[in-house]
C-alpha cells in the first residue's frame, strides 16, 4: 500500500510545474484569442482604451468582408488541395524510404542516406531561381502543379521515418513475415504501415501545416486570381490604410483547419506517445 502511495506521489506533479503549463498555454493560446477578438469587432475598437477584451457582433460581417475582398474561397480550396496532397504524399515516400533506410540492406545504403540529410543544410532560397525557371519551361507557373510537385517528397521526412522505423520496427517481425512467405511489399503495407503509424501522424500534421503556411514559393509562382490562403492573406492586409480586423479575421478563418487536423491526428499522435512510454 505503501508502495503504491509512494508511486502516485511521484507521478503527481509539483504546484509550480501546473502554474508553468497553465503560463505557457496561455501565452501560447492568447494571440489567437487576441486575433477571434479583433476578428469581431471593427478598427474602432481597437484604439479603445483598454482594448476589447471580450467578443463582438462584427465576426461573421467581417467574415463576409474577407470573401468578399479576396478570392478567400478559392485560396482556401487551392490550399486544401496542396497541403492535403503534399501531405499524403509525404507520409507515403518518407515511410516507404525510411523502410528501406532503416531495414533493407543494399549497396549504398548510407551514402544515400547521408546524402538526403546533407540536403536538409541547402536554404531553401537558394533553388529558388533554377526552380522558377524549370516550372516556366514546363508551363506550370500559376498553376498548382508548380506548388505541389516540388514538395512531394522531402528529406526531413525521410530521415525522421528511418529515425523512427530503425527503433520501433523489429527485425525479427519482418524476417517472421518472410518465413510466412511476405513478399516485401506485402510486408511494407501490413507491417510497416501499421507500425509507423504514430510518427506518420505526427509527420503528417507537420508536413500539413508546413505547406498551408507556406508564402514565399506560392508568392513567386501563382498569381493573385488563383492563389493560396497565405497569398490572400497578403492581399487582406495590402492597401494605403492597414485595415487590421480585415486580415485578422481571414487569419483566423486560416487558422481553423489547422485547429481541425490536430484534432484529427492527436488521437494517433498520443496513442503513439504512450506506447513508447509503455515499452520505455
Amino acid at each position: 500500500m505503501s508502495r503504491a502511495r509512494t508511486v502516485v506521489k511521484a507521478l503527481r506533479g509539483h504546484p509550480l510545474t501546473y502554474l508553468t503549463l497553465v503560463a505557457v498555454a496561455f501565452f501560447s493560446a492568447f494571440p489567437v484569442y487576441w486575433s477571434v477578438i479583433v476578428a469581431s469587432h471593427d478598427n474602432a475598437a481597437l484604439a479603445e482604451v483598454p482594448p476589447p477584451l471580450l467578443p463582438g457582433g462584427n465576426f461573421f460581417a467581417n467574415v463576409q468582408r474577407v470573401f468578399d475582398t479576396a478570392p478567400f474561397a478559392l485560396a482556401l480550396l487551392n490550399s486544401f488541395v496542396v497541403a492535403g496532397t503534399i501531405t499524403v504524399s509525404v507520409m507515403f515516400f518518407s515511410t516507404l524510404a525510411g523502410f528501406a533506410f532503416a531495414k533493407l540492406r543494399f549497396r549504398g545504403r548510407n551514402v544515400l542516406l547521408l546524402m538526403t540529410v546533407v540536403t536538409m543544410m541547402v536554404p531553401t532560397q537558394l533553388g529558388i531561381i533554377p526552380l522558377y525557371m524549370l516550372m516556366i519551361k514546363l508551363e506550370w507557373t500559376g498553376t498548382m502543379y508548380a506548388v505541389i510537385v516540388p514538395a512531394l517528397v522531402n528529406a526531413f521526412g525521410v530521415f525522421f521515418m528511418t529515425q523512427y522505423l530503425s527503433r520501433a520496427l523489429p527485425t525479427e517481425l519482418l524476417e517472421a513475415g518472410r518465413i510466412d512467405g511476405c513478399s516485401t511489399a506485402r510486408l511494407f503495407w501490413h507491417v510497416v504501415i501499421p507500425a509507423a503509424r504514430p510518427a506518420a501522424a505526427v509527420l503528417g500534421m507537420l508536413t500539413f501545416m508546413t505547406a498551408w503556411n507556406d508564402y514565399f514559393w506560392p508568392l513567386v509562382v501563382l498569381t493573385p486570381d488563383n492563389p493560396t490562403v497565405q497569398v490572400a492573406l497578403s492581399q487582406l492586409a495590402s492597401g494605403y490604410v492597414r485595415d487590421f480586423t480585415l486580415g485578422l479575421t481571414g487569419t483566423a478563418v486560416a487558422t481553423l483547419p489547422l485547429v481541425l487536423i490536430f484534432v484529427l491526428l492527436g488521437k494517433q499522435i498520443i496513442g503513439g506517445i504512450m506506447q513508447g512510454a509503455v515499452k520505455g
